[in-house]
């Protein structure tokens, strides 16, 4: 490769090396071979002066400077591999991911749509259901999902928000495209990693700030607080406010106690809280101290052994209690499962159209419901094209890449999938795009996917830009980091 990276003819071969030219996409860098779309030309020029050596050495002092804060992040079953390390330093790329501003508006646009509407079908399945009574959804697809939570009908929550905090997935295809590929409503994380990739390419590359208006994202904490703020109960006006961990042996430790710290509230396990009188309070040296609102990450099932897992020690006894007393807000709320459960996810436009009366401004990804009949048999002929994805799974786990999968790993998917059709849905192989990404062998494409953080408290805001998930082996579609992905820093120009 020559010394400097961004030459006509390295344009033309990273566009020839990627796996989009024949769907017709160009990747997210580029308009066509050789031509960067305008809001990456000043970071194009900017690259041109860069050595290859002078690349190599910024992304090694990301990686250690990462590693000296303690930003970490557990690949499993790697424990089980001879001399692999489980807990690696977030895989940071140099190259950021950019988006101009009217663009970015027109997603945000979306965004605050469909998080509105999510928030409005909780609202309904655990009040009113009128999403079943009018035939949308067959009542068995909620009420028998291991997601609803019959303890939440009935129960008030402040301004009827349940995903204070919702983390939306979105990918590029077709012809350019946004598709929603999924929708993290109950303890969504990574927030901690934008944050830090931004401090990081600030820190690597102040002149690249002086070149580009890009937008902040560092208030995205003094965001959540108030977001939290406006969760607390009636009549509480200056809300005692703690984040709850699982513990430091939780693989998003890190986040937990950022955000605390980033909050200026307390960091506490379950132990440190108890309740009494149907109200929570923490301990502390000078005594228990009210607790008011509660950005919880654990899941439902940990929460209180009184109702849920009587077997956890993470939760805390009588919180429930006092949450359906409406002394104690949670955020985000319990129940909130049902919408992000990936059986529910096709439903999500037909909620927009009749909660909000509007037209969805972003799109879901095809789906085939394997619990439909006409739907696994499409599946099952066509599994060495389709994505198969469990209806509870997460992290890139329980699921099938069909193009990128043997034919033995195919037909004990196709084993499970007549055993429990109900348990998966399938999908298209999307052509998602790509961005320029360095990797050990230099400047390639690599397949990227985007996770907005929206908030939802007396208003839906967000920060302009989410993080930018990067699959960082060559062809893969998977960017998740637990399936060896990495991260990029999101710009949004605002100009």
């Amino acid at each position: 490769m020559e010394d400097r990276f961004m030459t006509q003819a390295f344009f033309n071969e990273m566009f020839e090396r990627s796996d989009l030219q024949a769907a017709g996409v160009p990747p997210a860098a580029f308009r066509g071979a050789g031509d960067p779309r305008s809001h990456y030309l000043e970071f194009m020029n900017w690259l041109a002066t860069q050595s290859e050596q002078q690349i190599r050495n910024k992304r090694a002092e990301a990686d250690l400077n990462f590693r000296r804060v303690g930003i970490t992040f557990a690949v499993y079953g790697a424990k089980d591999e001879p001399g692999v390390d489980a807990e690696r330093t977030i895989p940071f790329d140099v190259i950021p991911r950019i988006f101009p501003a009217a663009e970015w508006a027109a997603l945000e646009r979306g965004l605050r749509q469909r998080v509105n509407a999510l928030n409005r079908f909780i609202h309904d399945v655990y009040h009113e259901q009128e999403i079943i009574r009018a035939g949308i959804i067959p009542a068995e697809q909620i009420l028998n999902n291991a997601q609803y939570r019959p303890e939440m009908v009935g129960v008030n929550v402040v301004r009827d928000i349940y995903a204070h905090i919702a983390g939306i997935d979105i990918v590029r295809a077709g012809q350019g495209e946004f598709y929603v590929l999924e929708d993290n409503l109950r303890v969504p994380s990574g927030v901690s990693y934008m944050l830090e990739n931004r401090k990081m390419m600030m820190r690597l590359f102040p002149d690249l700030f002086a070149r580009n208006r890009v937008a902040p994202v560092a208030h995205y904490p003094d965001l959540l607080l108030d977001t939290l703020r406006a969760a607390a109960p009636d009549g509480v006006d200056n809300p005692g406010i703690v984040v709850l961990t699982p513990g430091m042996y939780n693989s998003a430790y890190f986040e937990h106690a950022f955000l605390a710290q980033q909050m200026g509230v307390e960091l506490v396990e379950g132990q440190d809280l108890f309740v009494d009188n149907d109200h929570v309070y923490m301990r502390t040296t000078q005594g228990p101290q009210r607790v008011d609102v509660i950005y919880r990450r654990l899941d439902d099932d940990f929460l209180d052994p009184n109702v849920f897992r009587a077997d956890s020690t993470l939760g805390v006894p009588g919180l429930i209690a006092a949450y359906r007393a409406g002394n104690v807000s949670l955020c985000n709320a319990v129940g909130t499962g049902i919408a992000d459960d990936k059986s529910i996810y096709p439903y999500v436009p037909d909620m927009v159209r009749f909660y909000l009366g509007e037209e969805p401004i972003l799109n879901n990804v095809p789906t085939w419901m394997c619990r439909k009949a006409d739907d696994l048999g499409h599946v099952l002929d066509n599994l060495h094209d389709l994505v198969v994805k469990e209806t509870h799974g997460a992290g890139g786990y329980g699921m099938l890449v069909g193009p990128a999968s043997t034919k033995a790993e195919i037909e004990a998917f196709r084993a499970a999938l007549v055993a429990n059709p109900a348990k998966y849905i399938a999908q298209p192989t999307l052509a998602l795009s790509t961005c320029p990404t360095y990797v050990e062998a230099g400047i390639a494409p690599r397949h990227i996917d985007l996770r907005p953080f929206v908030l939802s408290g007396n208003q839906v805001r967000m920060v302009p830009g989410g993080l930018t998930r990067v699959a960082l082996r060559e062809g893969s579609l998977v960017v998740n980091s637990s399936q060896g992905g990495g991260t990029k820093d999101t710009w949004v120009l605002e100009r």
